[in-house]
């Protein structure tokens, strides 16, 4: 019952921490998107003018309403602890969609003959309208989002989300360090001391915002007098006023978008998927939030930003658990989405992440991987230990796909490295393992877990709607950029035909041998 004379505590020290973790995150991967479009000589003008600022005013919708959530949950509960879910922009996505729909959109509008700021207005309505119908997408999943929680055993909801913490969230950024380690080892050695050991520093200062602070204040000092092996980037960007109107300007390119929609569309299903592990290991660290509603927030952040210019969507994020063990309650996602969102329109987030060198920001990070790598282990029943093991490995399998886009990433070096078998053979395996990585980390560790339960049509239906996905290229796509497809429209679809069928063999067998052994476990 819901408590009239309660009032939430909604602020605490621990909510600064909180928001420059949150805010940095969302702001980086502003920055990141930037310098993907900048390889292609996209006009500044276009992208923090018209993308930036609707791109932020999805955070700020997103933030504001999981913050009212978490007032409501803390009436209902009584309790002053309650930390809100945070919102943010989704990491992968925001890759995905600047290399796979945004690129290629204004490299074809320049071969058309359009000139460079007319090619980007063209790629920014392809950009909404793509956003748009993501919106769209995750709108009508959000309503199967509690069903399937309630459906997926821990291990398979909180081993996926223990792989990216230990892989994209903490081999990543410790690598990041490793780019400036003066700078990075004294922001890591900061946040280990406060947050990891719990140590209080002299003035009781947030140890997220000493990290930062001292980092940042080591690069310039020893960049500014040459001593850092690194060259010493200044803050570029500038500062003005762009209010993300609402605009029906993406309807006019809708039908280019089409062309787009096979590959934006699995990044939707994915943040919904996401979306339903992060409430689960909000539930598991004692908020208790509504799946739907959250995953119908996201879904509304995304189509805001659509409509009013932006071109990534928005996800729940996964350091619940990390903003939690802060102290953080409600005050930083207010804060982070309106900083966010604001600043989106000012100008002054582009100005502010290119001020923080990565090395510094890359320990917050690393911090959030430690809390969610952790969380599995501790919430999830023993016996379900090795169903969180192999809910890892497809996470790994991403890990490796996105080094070797990196390190090959230009077309060139590309397809000379395809010259060798041996390496094109590797790339397919680490592209099919990395595909949709998390709906098949989250499979997987469901299907060993019920297997471990003895539950054996349950792991034999696990198998079979992994046939179907990878049938269609939804996980474990033989594509390069992991779009979906007709297996039929492919040159080869050799291998995606054993690999479905391999699926559906596993899932027979499984049935067969319990069949056979009477659904008996074996004597200790």
């Amino acid at each position: 019952m819901t408590n009239v004379r309660f009032r939430y505590r909604w602020s605490s020290w621990g909510d600064l921490n909180a928001f420059f973790g949150l805010t940095l995150d969302n702001l980086s991967n502003l920055v990141l998107l930037w310098g993907i479009l900048k390889l292609v000589g996209f006009p500044d003008s276009v992208y923090f003018g018209k993308m930036v600022p609707g791109t932020a005013l999805g955070v700020l919708v997103g933030d504001l309403v999981y913050t009212w959530m978490a007032f409501r949950l803390a009436k209902r509960e009584g309790r002053h602890d309650v930390t809100a879910m945070p919102l943010g922009l989704d990491t992968p996505s925001t890759i995905g969609i600047g290399v796979a729909v945004l690129m290629p959109a204004f490299l074809a509008a320049r071969q058309s003959g359009l000139s460079p700021e007319a090619a980007g207005d063209v790629t920014w309505k392809v950009g909404m309208a793509t956003l748009v119908f993501m919106g769209l997408v995750k709108t009508g999943a959000s309503f199967f989002g509690d069903a399937i929680r309630r459906k997926v055993p821990q291990a398979g909801l909180l081993g996926s989300l223990a792989g990216v913490g230990i892989t994209l969230l903490g081999f990543l950024p410790f690598k990041e360090i490793y780019t400036a380690p003066v700078v990075g080892l004294v922001a890591l050695g900061l946040l280990l001391y406060s947050l990891v050991a719990r140590l209080r520093l002299p003035g009781n200062l947030p140890g997220a915002f000493a990290a930062v602070l001292a980092g940042t204040a080591v690069y310039y000092i020893l960049g500014g007098v040459g001593l850092l092996p690194l060259a010493m980037e200044l803050p570029q960007a500038t500062i003005a006023l762009h209010i993300p109107w609402p605009t029906l300007a993406w309807w006019d390119s809708m039908g280019i978008a089409t062309a787009y929609l096979p590959l934006a569309i699995p990044f939707g299903l994915l943040t919904i998927v996401g979306g339903i592990n992060v409430t689960e290991s909000a539930r598991c660290a004692g908020d208790n939030f509504n799946t739907r509603n959250v995953l119908l927030t996201e879904a509304m952040a995304t189509l805001v930003a659509g409509v009013c210019g932006g071109v990534a969507q928005s996800t729940p994020y996964i350091g619940h658990p990390a903003y939690k063990a802060m102290g953080a309650r409600s005050a930083y996602t207010l804060a982070a989405g309106l900083f966010v969102g604001i600043g989106g329109m000012l100008g002054i987030v582009s100005w502010v992440v290119s001020a923080i060198p990565a090395a510094a920001v890359a320990p917050i990070l690393l911090f959030v991987g430690i809390e969610i790598g952790g969380q599995a282990f501790i919430v999830c029943p023993k016996r379900h230990y090795p169903a969180i093991f192999v809910a890892l490995l497809p996470v790994i399998g991403e890990l490796v796909r996105i080094s070797m886009e990196t390190v090959l990433g230009s077309p060139a070096v590309w397809d000379l490295a395809m010259q060798s078998a041996g390496v094109r053979e590797f790339a397919q395996l680490a592209m099919i393992l990395g595909h949709g990585f998390i709906v098949t980390s989250m499979l997987w560790g469901g299907a060993v877990a019920h297997l471990i339960d003895g539950r054996l049509w349950l792991v034999s239906g696990y198998f079979g709607v992994m046939s179907a996905l990878t049938f269609f290229g939804f996980i474990h796509s033989v594509e390069r950029a992991g779009d979906v497809y007709l297996p039929w429209t492919l040159s080869d679809p050799g291998a995606v035909i054993r690999l479905s069928l391999a699926y559906l063999l596993l899932g027979a067998m499984i049935l067969v041998l319990g069949a056979l052994g009477r659904g008996k476990t074996q004597a200790s």
